[in-house]
């Protein structure tokens, strides 16, 4: 399938407040729902930074992410994240390595 109709098609992933019956979320009003998402790709970027790629939210529904030389990929969810980055950055891309949490401790991205 093409990547917009796997887009268009796609379930949300658990880490997305989801406003509908039987679920639980804090956010249920939609403007909390993507202040919510925005405040998650902004934290995705503090540690993309650091790999020279970014994240931005494609119309709430996915996310686009980008190397700082242009390649890009769209992401279906923060999920899939980490094995897109790599993919990218051609290494790989552990937001919990000692190295990374250690300049994001120094104040660095």
């Amino acid at each position: 399938m093409c990547s917009l109709c796997g887009i268009l098609g796609a379930n949300e992933h658990w880490a997305d407040a989801a406003a509908r019956d039987g679920v639980y979320t804090r956010n249920a009003d939609p403007v909390a729902r993507r202040r919510e998402r925005a405040d998650r790709v902004r934290l995705a970027n503090r540690v993309l930074a650091l790999y020279g790629m970014r994240l931005s939210d494609w119309q709430g529904a996915s996310f686009l992410l980008s190397t700082f030389t242009g390649k890009s990929e769209i992401v279906e969810d923060l999920g899939h994240l980490w094995p897109a980055a790599e993919k990218l950055c051609g290494r790989p891309c552990d937001p919990l390595a000692l190295e990374v949490l250690t300049r994001l401790d120094a104040g660095h991205g």
